[in-house]
C-alpha cells in the first residue's frame, strides 16, 4: 500500500485593501498643506471682487456688497494708459526667454556631466554644486557693477542673462540624464555613424523631455516672480515686470495715507498676474505625466 503525502495548500493572500493603508494623520497633514496653498489664492480672488471700501470693512474670505471684479480688471488695464499690459508683455518676454535659454543650457551641461569624462569634470561639477549654496542677493551688487561696466543695465538683457544660469537646474539635469539616457543607446548611435551633436539633438533630448519641462517650469516661475533683480537693474517704467510695477503701485497707494487709493487695483493686478503661470503649469504637466509613465515601464 502506497502512502500518500498530503501537501498543505498555500495560504491565500488577503486582497489588498487600500482603505487599511490610509493614515488618518497623513490625511490631516495633506489637507492642512492643501489649505496652506489654496487659502491665499481664495483670498486673492475674493479680494479682487471688492472695491476699496469693502476691502477694509468686510470679511477677507467672503465677498463684499458689490461684485466689482470686472470693473477692477478694467481699472487695472486702463490705469496710466494701460501700463499694466506693458508690464505683462515684459514679464512674458523675460520669463519665456529665460525659461527656454536656461533649460537648454542646463540640459546640455547636465548631459555633458553625466555622459562624458573630461579633465576637471568633477571639479567643475563640485563648483556647480557649491554655487547652489550662494544666495542670489549676495550676487546682486557684483552683477549690477559688472553689467553697469558693460553698459547693459536698464535693458532686458540685465534681467535675462542672470536668469539663464541655474546651478540647481544643471544638477537636476545631470542626475536625470544619468538614468534617462542609456549608455548602450549612445554607443549604438555612434556605431551607426552619428556624431555627438546629432546624438544629443535627435536621441538624448527626446528622452530628457520631463527633466527639461521641470527646469523650464522652475525657471519660468522664478523669473516671473523675480523682484529684487529687476528692481536694481531697471529704471525705465516701460521695462518693468509685473512684480516691480505692482510694488510701485502699492507704494503709491500707501503714500500719503492712501491719498490715491489703488488697493483693489493692485490686488486685482496680482490676481491676473498668476493666471498665466497656472495655465503654463496645467499645459506642461502632461509632459511630466507622459515622461513618468514611460520611464516607469520596463520591458
Amino acid at each position: 500500500m502506497t502512502a500518500q503525502v498530503i501537501i498543505p495548500a498555500a495560504p491565500r493572500r488577503k486582497p489588498y485593501n487600500r482603505d487599511k493603508r490610509r493614515s488618518n494623520l497623513l490625511t490631516v497633514v495633506m489637507w492642512l498643506c492643501a489649505l496652506y496653498f489654496v487659502v491665499p489664492l481664495i483670498w486673492l480672488f475674493v479680494s479682487s471682487t471688492k472695491d476699496n471700501s469693502d476691502l477694509f470693512t468686510t470679511f477677507g474670505l467672503w465677498f463684499g456688497d458689490d461684485f466689482n471684479l470686472f470693473a477692477n480688471i478694467v481699472e487695472v488695464f486702463t490705469y496710466q494708459d494701460g501700463i499694466y499690459a506693458r508690464w505683462t508683455l515684459n514679464t512674458i518676454f523675460y520669463a519665456g526667454v529665460s525659461a527656454i535659454g536656461a533649460s537648454l543650457l542646463a540640459t546640455m551641461a547636465g548631459y555633458s556631466f553625466a555622459k562624458y569624462r573630461f579633465p576637471g569634470d568633477k571639479a567643475l561639477f563640485s563648483i556647480t554644486l557649491g554655487a547652489i549654496m550662494i544666495p542670489l542677493t549676495a550676487l546682486a551688487i557684483p552683477t549690477y557693477r559688472l553689467f553697469s561696466a558693460g553698459g547693459i543695465t536698464n535693458t532686458p538683457w540685465a534681467v535675462i542673462l542672470p536668469s539663464l544660469v541655474s546651478p540647481f537646474s544643471v544638477f537636476l539635469m545631470r542626475v536625470y540624464a544619468a538614468d534617462a539616457v542609456p549608455d548602450s543607446l549612445i554607443e549604438a548611435a555612434r556605431v551607426d555613424g552619428a556624431g555627438e551633436f546629432r546624438i544629443f539633438w535627435q536621441v538624448a533630448i527626446r528622452l530628457l523631455g520631463p527633466g527639461i519641462v521641470t527646469v523650464m517650469l522652475f525657471t519660468l516661475v522664478a523669473t516671473w516672480n523675480n523682484y529684487f533683480l529687476p528692481l536694481i537693474m531697471l529704471n525705465s517704467g516701460d521695462l518693468l515686470p509685473l512684480t516691480v510695477g505692482l510694488a510701485q503701485q502699492q507704494a503709491t497707494s500707501a503714500a500719503g495715507g492712501g491719498a490715491q487709493a489703488l488697493f483693489s487695483t493692485v490686488i486685482t493686478g496680482s490676481f491676473v498676474s498668476i493666471i498665466p503661470i497656472i495655465i503654463a503649469f496645467l499645459y506642461l504637466q502632461r509632459y511630466w505625466q507622459t515622461g513618468l509613465a514611460t520611464g516607469g515601464v520596463k520591458e
